[in-house]
């Protein structure tokens, strides 16, 4: 993840991809999957963060 104080701003994408490559993900679909799905988990872990600091 890329973090910065008190929030995540993502994920490493390239070490996704690898771990994508290694289990047999296509390549084409780890492209267009990890992006949305990177971009919910960033919203939904800084929602808890920010839930459990407030």
């Amino acid at each position: 993840m890329r973090v910065l104080p008190g929030a995540v701003v993502g994920w490493d994408l390239s070490a996704a991809l690898a771990l994508g490559n290694a289990l047999g993900v296509p390549p084409a679909a780890a492209g267009e999957l990890l992006p949305v799905i990177e971009a919910v988990m960033v919203a939904k872990l800084n929602e808890k963060m920010d839930h459990s600091h407030g």
